[in-house]
């Protein structure tokens, strides 16, 4: 086993990588950039060096700067976690020149599969099923569009390198292709570098599953299935194993596809086979196809480690050190199910938008197992993905996993950035996701009423307002006159409420003419004469009540005379980003849900649109520019002067 490793990532994953290391007596060195300085891998590891700025092109995806710290470190060997530099095989030949080992596989095992295109002539030689469609060299539009009219419409547009989703397109229609293929390729060009395609059927029932499978370079075992069908915009938002409705007889065909794949290329380490699986008529034999290799350990490992026992990360370091095989296939089996929810900063009724902020309050519960690399305090930097945490949860059924999960999530607090919260915990209620009834198209057809839940309840926002002022202590006493109830108005930031306090731990709240009865009794919030499971926090970022649904009020600042709103005659930066495009100038009249611009941010293009029919009057930005969150980018000219 190694004395000491470097890894040459960041946030959670750093952090989980160390957490084993910790258990075995293995000692870490961290690696860090400007905005990670103060970041929790760097306090975890037992050593860490500054690579650079906060861009990633100056921080994590410098290779020579990340084995010059290892070997001036002394550790033996690198392991890359998942993103930056864990797929780039050039990496891998370098750190291996340096004397060093990579905790992964070989760099032509990453070569192989590293194109789409490539890695599916490959799985096609080594017997594994792949998906209908067009994986060649020539990509001329003309070309592109007629091979997507021979493998029938509707196609998917994938970018063949990289993956998150980046660069990929569903077309339903002909009359779409020319601009769905143009913007996969801005897309993949940006993300990876690489503005090739591969065009592919698009199954209309599509299940995402996925193989666990870990080689020793010679024999591959597989740690059976993980269905990651939950997604938006091609991410996965909550994974499970194993997948639900699996047949026995499925589940070893498609097992035995996944290692023929590992052992085809003579793959070392964890890694992913993944399949797009139909299914609209149940799981079948002949119904699952490859899509990719994921040459590295998954973001929803977690999962896999809870029903079969394994630590896939102690697995990495044994392998990476010389041993064989940790496990033989027929030593491998499933116990239990469990689910991972991707805890996310982003503003899901704004289309998934990423965010930004400070976690002012953060606390997780007990009963699941929570991976993250941020603490309350911790920044949630617009320079890297927004994933707050993993959170994961077992049980011996399904179902008890699941409504694990629900209490879990319930039981997460978070204030200083929107997040997806309450869109899990919808998740998680949804009547065919309970049922299993689960694929990659679920979201979308659902998403109103997923978000239809995002409004404040009135009754958190009522014992909110008691905590702004300042009643929410059940030994409070000060609310009671000799003849009647105290009676106040309490303000915050786009609201304010009336409130009686009627003695300790009891008020009145009047919000929006509807009048609420608040009671502590105990040690539980009681409203309107219901028992809640609501919790009164008081932070920098203003007072929150956390339990169920989640709300957030900030106090008004009676001295903050900001500048008057600008209504929807300005369309705003939603966060910092890169102008890719833009597709207006003054004077030029346009209709509420026309393109204005391109934004990109964070490796994804976000389009924004009108808000209103109107007339330019003036744009604020250029393509090119970088901007911050709520930069001013078109100005409408006003209404009256519009018309």
């Amino acid at each position: 086993m190694f004395q000491k490793i470097l890894i040459a990532n960041r946030g959670e994953i750093a952090c989980r990588v160390i957490d084993t290391c910790r258990r075995l007596g293995v000692a870490t060195v961290a690696v860090y950039s400007d905005a990670d300085r103060a970041s929790r891998h760097v306090a975890m590891a037992d050593e860490a060096v500054h690579l650079g700025g906060p861009a990633p092109a100056d921080s994590y995806l410098r290779g020579d700067a990340i084995i010059r710290a290892a070997q001036e470190t002394g550790a033996e060997a690198i392991h890359p976690g998942y993103g930056f530099l864990s797929e780039n095989p050039d990496f891998v030949d370098a750190v291996e020149k340096a004397g060093l080992v990579f905790i992964g596989p070989s760099a032509k095992a990453i070569r192989a599969m590293g194109l789409k295109d490539a890695a599916k002539a490959l799985m096609e030689q080594a017997g594994v099923p792949v998906v209908p469609g067009y994986h060649g060299k020539d990509q001329d539009p003309a070309f592109l569009a007629e091979e997507a009219g021979r493998i029938g419409y509707p196609v998917l547009i994938k970018a063949v390198a990289g993956g998150g989703g980046k660069g990929m397109r569903r077309v339903d229609d002909p009359k779409d292709f020319a601009d769905a293929l143009a913007s996969a390729q801005g897309e993949a060009r940006t993300a990876f570098g690489n503005a090739d395609v591969l065009i592919e059927k698009y199954i209309l029932q599509p299940r995402h599953i996925e193989v666990q499978v870990f080689g020793d370079g010679v024999r591959a075992v597989h740690l059976f299935e993980r269905d990651c069908s939950l997604q938006r915009r091609h991410q996965k938002v909550i994974e499970e194993a194993p997948a639900p409705d699996m047949p026995a007889r499925v589940r070893k065909v498609m097992g035995a596809a996944a290692v023929r794949a590992a052992e085809a290329i003579g793959y070392k380490g964890a890694g992913t086979i993944e399949f797009i699986v139909d299914g609209s008529d149940g799981l079948r034999e002949d119904g699952f196809w490859f899509m990719e290799m994921n040459t590295r350990l998954q973001v929803e490992h977690p999962v896999t480690e809870l029903i079969t026992g394994v630590d896939l990360v102690e697995w990495q370091l044994r392998v990476a050190s010389g041993e064989t095989l940790p496990a033989r296939q027929e030593d491998l089996s499933i116990t239990g199910h469990a689910f991972e929810a991707r805890l996310y900063a982003e503003d899901v009724p704004a289309g998934f938008l990423p965010a930004t902020g400070r976690l002012a309050h953060l606390q997780f519960p007990e009963h699941a197992r929570i991976e993250t690399g941020v603490r309350p305090g911790d920044e949630i930097s617009p320079w890297y993905d927004p994933m707050i945490a993993k959170i994961v949860t077992y049980g011996p059924t399904r179902a008890i996993a699941l409504r694990a999960l629900e209490t879990a999530l319930i039981d997460t607090e978070v204030a200083g950035s929107v997040t997806n919260l309450e869109f899990l915990i919808a998740l998680t209620r949804h009547g065919g996701f309970r049922k299993g009834e689960v694929d990659t198209g679920l979201i979308a057809r659902d998403l109103d009423d997923l978000i239809a839940g995002s409004e404040p309840d009135p009754r958190s926002v009522a014992l909110a307002a008691l905590g702004v002022a300042g009643l929410d202590d059940p030994e409070t006493r000060a609310g009671v006159t000799l003849w009647q109830p105290m009676r106040r108005t309490v303000t915050w930031e786009g609201g304010e409420a009336v409130l009686e306090a009627l003695g300790p731990g009891q008020a009145r709240v009047t919000l929006d003419g509807v009048t609420h009865e608040i009671r502590q009794q105990g040690g539980r919030w009681w409203v309107d004469g219901s028992p809640r499971r609501s919790r009164v926090v008081r932070h920098p970022a203003g007072v929150s009540v956390f339990g169920g649904r989640s709300v957030t009020l900030k106090p008004l600042d009676p001295l903050d005379r900001a500048g008057a709103e600008a209504g929807n005659a300005l369309t705003l930066s939603p966060m910092p980003g890169l102008v890719k495009a833009v597709f207006v100038e003054a004077g030029q009249a346009v209709q509420e849900g026309d393109r204005l611009a391109v934004l990109e941010a964070m490796k994804m293009e976000h389009t924004l649109t009108a808000s209103r029919d109107g007339v330019v009057a003036e744009v604020l930005a250029a393509a090119g520019d970088q901007v911050e969150a709520g930069a001013p980018l078109i100005r409408l000219e006003e209404q009256e002067e519009a018309a």
